[in-house]
């Protein structure tokens, strides 16, 4: 299915169920079928599931060359839109990498649309932490994606497509996670798909830039919004440390270490998602 558009861009979505509606929001380098194990299992649960691919990604409109139609305020409207179109009643959002950006903003700027929150790593309280010697040896694709020369190197070769994602799904998972990329390569390798995909890093929206300018609202300022956070412990990107400031930026929020398993939450483990998710449901 496609929405109607939001600033130009329409949004392809899985919809399935019935009874109280959650919203999955997906990561980069992936697609709305990273929650092809979680969706069914909230069906079953007697859920609503909305499963959208995001701008830029999969299916979904990638009309502009500008990087900040892409980042997480054009993202945001487009979810919005999304669920005033399809009549949502305060769906829970859940979310990891992107997705949990993208949730985040809809909070802060739309609680009266949202119910409650599951969420994975990024979250807020890195700060400067994010400058750090393990850090930058991790995040230094975000500097690589905002060079033309990215470009020039991967996007519409479906080898160099497969071998960059190989490295991503291999290296952030936990032990023993065996990633299944054809449909991925497929998606990616398509002429000017991979280049949509890190507009978002272009607009300044991944974890190093939005980290590095970060400061701690004031108390009455922080998301209200039922939060379930879930810190994997095998994600490089995000240590479990860094989860020692969300109580700076929520005021409603619950930490739940998940052990053994990295950074696709849908992928990894999605029985716990859907535990938490149907709790807030």
């Amino acid at each position: 299915m496609l929405s109607s558009a939001v600033d130009r861009f329409s949004l392809a979505y899985d919809r399935d169920g019935e009874g109280p509606a959650v919203v999955l929001l997906h990561g980069w380098p992936g697609d709305r079928t990273d929650y092809r194990l979680l969706a069914p299992m909230l069906v079953e649960r007697g859920l609503e599931v909305v499963v959208p691919d995001l701008r830029g990604f999969g299916e979904s409109d990638r009309l502009s060359t500008d990087p900040s139609q892409y980042g997480v305020e054009a993202q945001g409207r487009s979810v919005v839109g999304l669920i005033e179109e399809l009549g949502l009643d305060r769906p829970v959002l859940a979310g990891y990498d992107i997705g949990s950006r993208v949730a985040q903003w809809i909070a802060r700027n739309r609680p009266d649309l949202v119910r409650g929150m599951v969420l994975a790593p990024p979250l807020p309280g890195i700060g400067k932490r994010v400058f750090s010697e393990h850090a930058q040896a991790e995040f230094w694709y975000q500097a690589f994606h905002r060079l033309p020369v990215i470009e020039e190197l991967i996007d519409g070769n479906p080898e160099a497509v497969r071998s960059y994602l190989r490295h991503f799904w291999t290296h952030w998972s936990g032990p023993g996670f065996e990633p299944e990329l054809d449909h991925l390569v497929e998606v990616y390798s398509r002429p000017g798909a991979f280049t949509a995909s890190i507009n978002w890093y272009r607009a300044g929206a991944g974890s190093v830039a939005t980290s590095a300018a970060e400061t701690a609202p004031a108390s009455y300022d922080r998301i209200a919004v039922p939060t379930v956070v879930l810190w994997p412990q095998f994600d490089p990107l995000f240590p479990r440390a860094w989860s020692d400031r969300l109580d700076d930026f929520f005021s409603d929020e619950r930490l739940r270490f998940v052990d053994g398993v990295g950074h696709y939450a849908p992928l990894e483990y999605p029985e716990v998602l859907a535990e938490e998710i149907v709790g807030l449901g």
